[in-house]
């Protein structure tokens, strides 16, 4: 039912108006009616880092020269996220109205997606308080759904450093004169970049021009510590004309989404006594103790603890190891499962 004044919608609530009746929302397609999987060629290692990030909630980066597809890859993983909830998209609504963008009804169970682009300030990126006026950020206005930062090393140090507070707790706390709060701000972050500031050192990097120092610059604007918390690191090769033509179509997004929606099913059932609705939520502590691999990736794992200097790493690689066991419908995740991990993670 909809009223168009507060006063209508009393008059609602006592009877006495029976309010303008309107029809149930549309089911949205997944990603949008012109925006499809099935129109990925020659990526099918991105499209399976897809595919995971998006059954596990794992954050993503894809890096790859200009062109290869990093943009045509992000915009279809909200189409591969499964509908929300009534309570977390009510939510949305909510946070969608205050910020003067309100939902289409048949966009209303879909996860949104933002992108902002790289000039956005850090206010508008992480949100802002002007006088009263709360402005919510593109990390807020990404609640439940995707944050999209394309050519993500352009975007300002203290912008892409204050999202380390957000991927970790999914709130933001705004602190301005007369005014401190926290902000939702759950988000499935995706980082696309360059390799280098010519894009061409991918592989060999043969056709790179570029001097190192200058490879040093550019890669050291993404912190380490943001990129850290990303589960999921891909690097796209631009592909070769045999994979172009080899094949007919790839999968479409409704394929894999339904693949995805059973892996969140089987991951909703071994987590339904936690408070974590995904894999990529898990805390350390609680993974270490109650979401172990079994003996052969159990080993697997220690081995790579060993020579890595980086403790955070192979906890990351564990959950992914479990929406991988998720994927592939196993109890626990084995010595296959923890070595994609690996492989999804980029660490050699």
């Amino acid at each position: 039912i909809a009223a168009t004044t507060l006063a209508q919608v009393v008059s609602v609530l006592r009877g006495s108006d029976p309010g303008e009746r309107i029809p149930p929302p549309v089911a949205a397609t997944a990603g949008g009616a012109a925006v499809d999987l099935v129109d990925v060629r020659g990526h099918d290692f991105g499209r399976f880092a897809l595919e995971v990030a998006a059954a596990g909630g794992h954050h993503l980066s894809l890096i790859g020269p200009p062109g290869v597809g990093k943009t045509l890859l992000a915009d279809r993983l909200p189409g591969l996220l499964p509908d929300l909830p009534e309570e977390p998209a009510l939510e949305v609504a909510a946070i969608h109205s205050v910020a003067g963008l309100p939902r289409v009804a048949a966009d209303f169970a879909r996860p949104p997606f933002r992108a902002p682009h790289h000039s956005a300030s850090g206010a508008a990126l992480l949100g802002t308080v002007h006088g009263s006026r709360v402005a919510p950020g593109a990390v807020t206005l990404a609640h439940e759904g995707v944050l999209f930062l394309d050519e993500a090393p352009e975007f300002t140090r203290p912008a892409l450093e204050g999202l380390r507070q957000p991927m970790e707790s999914g709130q933001i706390w705004l602190s301005r004169s007369g005014w401190a709060g926290l902000l939702p701000a759950r988000f499935q972050l995706v980082l696309a970049a360059n390799p280098c500031p010519c894009g061409r050192r991918v592989g060999r990097g043969s056709d790179c021009s570029c001097p190192p120092q200058a490879i040093r610059r550019y890669t050291a604007r993404l912190p380490g510590p943001l990129v850290d918390r990303v589960d999921v690191r891909v690097v796209l090769p631009r592909p070769l004309d045999a994979e172009l033509d080899r094949g007919g179509p790839g999968e479409a997004t409704a394929v894999v989404r339904a693949r995805v929606t059973g892996a969140r099913e089987r991951a909703a059932a071994r987590l339904r006594e936690s408070p974590f609705p995904t894999n990529a939520s898990i805390p350390t502590g609680e993974l270490r103790r109650r979401w172990l691999p079994d003996a052969a990736g159990g080993e697997l794992l220690r081995e790579l603890e060993r020579r890595s200097s980086n403790l955070r790493g192979p906890d990351r690689i564990l959950r992914v190891a479990w929406t991988l066991a998720d994927l592939g419908g196993v109890d626990r995740p084995g010595r296959d499962e923890v070595g994609q991990a690996i492989g999804l993670r980029g660490v050699a």
